[in-house]
């Protein structure tokens, strides 16, 4: 339920206090965990199933205070419930007459997408639908996530985001999160705070070097970090406006790209050598500035910037790289529970052959986290290293490939 902040604060500015204070206590309490569960438990604290309170129920939350009205509020996605404003919010809200008469709730507008997605057959379209209630319906497009994810999560990232990102430019249509490039050097410390929310979780960054398995595609690499964010907010629970996706726009040395008429990125060369790493600097240096307590995720960066940044700013900043820490976790588990499925003892990883496919970031970022679980064990750092045999398409990599 949505009600309107004061007249005078409409008209001035003000933000009152008690609105201070209630906006704090209802992000404290509505945000923490899924609603309905939080509102399950507190009826059932209070109400018998049994007797006269039979059919009674006290499930209610407090109202969300918000300044806009009338259609600042319908172009918001973050607020726009779409035909599910009823007549008395349209009233109290002022765009009665500005949606269709017919009240939809969640679950009948979740049923019109399903039928819209489901009549597509290429997954490429499928994804621009989602998108489309991605940019004006939050509330919506996360609840589809949430209730079909293993449908939904190949539609909004891997394997269908990478085609997304590759028609980026033509595809545009509404602004999401943010970028950052030379142009800004200086400026970023003020930029950070052009994002309206105040209370940011979660960053993924990107500097478009090495989207999946396409390659550079600069500024186009955008489609990762929000379709990574958007599994976080329906899979991991985080709020929609705790998080916010980024492009480190530093050019691109995709020829393809850099004479397209549509690419919306900086068509300049890449930016190189110290020059780089200053820009990226600013930057992590600004989200620490407004928002200290905020995890950065490095995504899909290039196998020769990943791990140089990852070792600059772990030990400073809350960070992580998905492609090296994220994958080397999750393969390090899969082989220790390959290991008892053999009837091996775990302790024997040093023991065993290990081909890894491929020696980009997540490759390497493997190699190292098996490498540290053998070590860990025992073993030498020199006979763990012995136990990998890492291929590309010009095949093993040795001592004789070293100049690559």
């Amino acid at each position: 339920m949505f009600s309107a902040a004061s007249r005078k604060s409409r008209i001035i500015g003000a933000v009152p206090n008690s609105f201070r204070r209630s906006c704090v206590w209802t992000t404290r309490h509505l945000s923490s965990k899924p609603i309905g569960s939080e509102l399950e438990e507190y009826s059932d604290e209070i109400l018998d199933d049994d007797g006269e309170w039979a059919g009674c129920s006290r499930k209610f939350m407090a109202p969300l205070r918000i300044a806009a009205r009338g259609p600042d509020i319908l172009v918001n996605p973050l607020f726009n419930k779409g035909t599910a404003f009823k007549s008395g919010e349209r009233d109290r809200l002022r765009f009665r007459g500005l949606l269709p008469p017919r009240v939809s709730n969640l679950e009948k507008q979740k049923e019109r997408i399903l039928f819209t997605v489901r009549a597509e057959e290429s997954a490429i379209k499928k994804n621009i639908i989602l998108e489309d209630v991605h940019d004006r319906n939050e509330t919506l497009y996360h609840r589809i996530l949430v209730d079909h994810i293993e449908e939904m999560a190949p539609l909004i990232y891997t394997p269908t985001v990478g085609q997304a990102c590759k028609e980026f430019g033509t595809r545009y249509r509404r602004p999401r999160g943010m970028y950052f490039c030379e142009e800004d050097r200086g400026h970023m410390a003020a930029m950070v705070y052009n994002w309206p929310a105040s209370d940011v979780h979660v960053i993924c960054v990107t500097d478009g070097s090495r989207i999946l398995g396409l390659g550079d595609l600069g500024a186009n690499g955008m489609g990762i970090p929000i379709g990574k964010l958007s599994l976080y907010c329906a899979a991991g629970g985080i709020a929609p406006h705790r998080v916010l996706p980024v492009v480190i726009d530093v050019g691109t040395d995709n020829e393809e790209l850099l004479h397209d008429p549509f690419y919306l990125g900086v068509q300049e060369k890449r930016t190189k050598g110290p020059a780089y790493y200053q820009l990226v600097d600013e930057f992590m240096q600004a989200v620490k500035f407004r928002w200290p307590n905020c995890l950065i995720q490095f995504e899909d960066f290039s196998s020769d910037k990943a791990q140089k940044l990852l070792n600059k700013y772990r030990d400073e900043f809350l960070c992580f790289n998905d492609d090296i820490q994220g994958t080397g976790a999750t393969t390090l588990a899969g082989v220790l529970g390959a290991l008892r499925a053999k009837n091996e003892d775990v302790t024997s990883l040093g023991n065993q052959r290990i081909l890894i496919a491929g020696a980009g970031s997540a490759g390497i970022g493997v190699a190292t986290v098996l490498r540290d679980a053998m070590m860990e064990q025992g073993h030498s750092e020199e006979d763990a290293k012995n136990t990998f045999f890492v291929v590309d398409e010009k095949g093993l990599l040795g001592k004789e490939r070293i100049s690559e």
